[in-house]
């Protein structure tokens, strides 16, 4: 999403359904670009995209994707075969090169959490690494998963804070508690080590250690009670109120730039 003026603008980098089965995000995403679309000359959107282009990738692992439609609702990982194994597929959220192979993730090519071969042996990774330091001007990053009800930023991989902790930490509270008010629906925020688990090889830890500062991951409805199969009717407000949060966000960056 774009107002022209040039091919290397500042940007901001939105991702959903890189966990297949995560069917909400990809809907959220789905309604995230009509947002977009109507209330492109609507403030404080307007003036994001008088500054900024948003690059939305709305099914980020398609074979799994297809997979959950046609096979497996639960599936997870990508759909990438390797020779000496029948196990099929990696997690494409622990490939990535940012403590790749460390804490939450495994080495065995069965499990959900399998982290590949190497850094962004997925393809559905490496497009997206090429694409971001091909660009060189994304300043935001998020990536939007299901389900728990967090916001979380850097890092997964280790417990160490990292240098824009406390900045992110605020953003975070601004973006939940924007979210909050439209069905008072409750996020918690924080570190992904800290608050959720430890996890090595995620998109954000990697956005983060190549210099997006405004790195988030986040996690949508709901807290257990449907989890992955949350019904159809959960579809509208949950991409309601997790616009809120988004332009909270990039509501920020546009004012903060760096």
């Amino acid at each position: 999403f774009s107002r022209g003026g040039g091919t290397n603008r500042p940007a901001i980098w939105i991702d959903a359904g890189i966990h297949s089965r995560e069917w909400i995000t990809q809907a959220t995403g789905i309604l995230t670009a009509n947002k977009i679309v109507t209330d492109n000359n609507v403030e404080p959107l307007k003036s994001i995209l008088d500054n900024y282009d948003i690059f939305l990738l709305i099914v980020t692992n398609p074979d799994g994707y297809i997979f959950t439609h046609t096979t497996n609702r639960m599936w997870r990982k990508t759909r990438s075969v390797r020779p000496g194994t029948s196990c099929v597929g990696a997690d494409p959220n622990r490939n990535w090169d940012a403590g790749f192979g460390g804490p939450g993730s495994e080495s065995k090519p069965c499990s959900d959490l399998y982290h590949g071969t190497a850094p962004h042996s997925e393809p559905e990774v490496k497009s997206i690494v090429d694409f971001i330091k091909t660009h060189g001007q994304v300043k935001t990053l998020i990536s939007v998963h299901s389900y728990s009800q967090m916001l979380l930023f850097p890092y997964g991989y280790k417990i160490e804070h990292c240098v824009d902790h406390t900045e992110l930490n605020t953003l975070a509270k601004a973006a939940t508690d924007a979210l909050t008010k439209q069905h008072g629906t409750k996020y918690t925020y924080g570190t992904t080590f800290e608050v959720i688990y430890p996890a090595s090889g995620t998109t954000t830890d990697w956005a983060y250690d190549n210099k997006i500062k405004y790195s988030f991951t986040i996690e949508l409805r709901d807290t257990g009670a449907y989890g992955f199969l949350l019904p159809a009717r959960e579809i509208l407000p949950t991409a309601e109120e997790t616009w809120l949060a988004l332009v909270e966000i990039m509501k920020y960056t546009n004012l903060n730039p760096y």
